[in-house]
């Protein structure tokens, strides 16, 4: 009884890892997202709401916020049409996008599940103009629809002792959760989930390149809005210790994508 007992729990369990596991568009990477995402999505909006009411939010009318609307919502269209057209929309099925601009000398730009998303004005001289912000939106907004943010939500969870239910875990230790949430969509850090930041951060960049191609976007921009990011000043940590590849091992890697980012640009 008891032998039936576990492979009928192995066989449930099997079932549960299976249904969880899902290929990210584009680059086929196999992953295993164990939130819920409509509970990851409702929180999302939740501390969204109170980001937003913290911060000094720039008007619809800036130009700025202007400009980041604009570009947001063209690559937002962009990237559920390429859903659309590979079978892939419950990527973004929910998504009600929103974009914003914090006047906050911050170097920075994230999205939460959902397709809220945060573009702060300290990386606007870095951008540019409207290419090198597509370079800046499309990654983010590729973060969200690879749901990375459920990945390492899902991995901090564990790490803690938290199972997988977001609600449980809210109501066992809602100021841990909360501050996971917050560090898995780049609002934040820990050492220990560097390793998949990284990864995750090499697979936006290429998510992204095809993102701001298919909205009418050169994705040549892209090396040079990593080359101006580099000379911005300062000391770069070390790659090891750094969420994000190094400036050098990003841009070999965004030209070696180049060729498949271009079949999708058409200006």
């Amino acid at each position: 009884m008891i032998k039936t007992v576990s492979r009928a729990a192995l066989v449930l369990l099997a079932v549960a890892l299976l249904d969880a596991c899902a290929k990210v568009p584009i680059t086929g990477r196999r992953q295993m997202n164990l939130v819920n995402e409509g509970d990851l999505m409702a929180m999302a909006a939740e501390q969204y709401r109170g980001v937003l009411d913290s911060s000094n939010v720039l008007p619809a009318t800036d130009n700025r916020a202007q400009q980041v609307t604009r570009v947001g919502q063209r690559i937002a269209q962009a990237a559920t049409k390429f859903l659309d057209e590979n079978n892939a929309s419950d990527r973004v099925a929910g998504f009600q996008w929103e974009f914003h601009t914090v006047n906050e000398n911050t170097v920075n730009a994230w999205c939460m599940p959902g397709g809220k998303v945060v573009v702060y004005t300290g990386i606007l001289p870095a951008t540019q103009d409207e290419a090198g912000l597509a370079v800046v939106m499309g990654h983010e907004i590729a973060h969200a629809i690879a749901r990375h943010g459920n990945e390492r939500m899902s991995q901090g969870l564990a790490l803690n002792g938290l199972g997988s239910v977001l609600v449980v875990a809210a109501g066992e230790n809602p100021s841990l959760t909360e501050n996971l949430l917050l560090q898995s969509f780049g609002i934040g850090g820990t050492l220990g989930l560097l390793a998949y930041s990284r990864k995750h951060e090499s697979e936006a960049d290429k998510m992204g390149l095809v993102f701001m191609a298919m909205a009418g976007y050169d994705p040549r921009e892209a090396p040079k809005f990593w080359e101006r990011m580099s000379q911005g000043g300062g000391q770069a940590p070390p790659e090891i210790l750094s969420t994000h590849p190094s400036d050098q091992t990003r841009m070999r890697d965004l030209e070696a994508f180049m060729p498949e980012a271009l079949k999708y640009y058409k200006p």
